[in-house]
């Protein structure tokens, strides 16, 4: 028996002694609450697209198109001047629509799992246009149809308690006065 863990000796136990630790154990974790206190931090908010890597994708998808242009020109025999003239006439074409907000950026249906920030804004816009058809305005909260109902309810209870007060005052009233004319 190694350090006082398991047999004394494995003799007529069918095993062979060797002591190993119980890997399948789940101990319990030190004072970590499952879910989060501030509900306004467990609140869905859709990645931000970051717009510099949005931009360099557009030059990137441009530049490929006009080495595309090259390859094609120097595969035809084209003189290395025209070559550069009409790459050069290409890439300004393309950068004027890329400004201009012709080229909507790639479709969402074509994007892969990598381009994670042209999924973000495609997801941006596909919410845009959903909240747009369904009317829902810009300022609208998860949850605040609830939050207006209460407050309704609240407003209603509070007038009704308001008229049972007038009502009970008034029969106060009422009872005084028959005292006071039965005396």
């Amino acid at each position: 028996m190694a350090d006082n863990v398991g047999l004394a000796t494995p003799r007529g136990s069918g095993t062979s002694g060797y002591v190993q630790k119980n890997r399948s154990l789940l101990r319990p974790r030190d004072k970590v609450a499952p879910y989060p206190k501030d509900w306004e931090q467990a609140k869905h908010r859709p990645r931000q697209p970051d717009a510099a890597i949005l931009e360099h994708e557009a030059k990137r998808e441009v530049e490929v198109k006009v080495l595309e242009l090259r390859d094609k020109l120097e595969d035809e025999g084209v003189d290395e001047d025209e070559i550069d003239d009409q790459c050069e006439a290409l890439r300004r074409k393309l950068e004027q629509e890329r400004i201009d907000g012709k080229d909507l950026g790639p479709n969402a249906k074509r994007l892969k799992a990598h381009q994670v920030h042209d999924i973000a804004k495609a997801k941006i816009e596909d919410n845009e246009r959903l909240r747009k058809a369904l009317g829902i305005s810009k300022d609208y909260e998860e949850g605040s149809h609830w939050r207006k109902q209460e407050e309704r309810m609240r407003e209603s209870l509070a007038k009704r308690e308001a008229e049972d007060e007038v009502k009970t005052e008034t029969a106060k009233e009422a009872r005084q006065y028959r005292e006071d004319d039965s005396d």
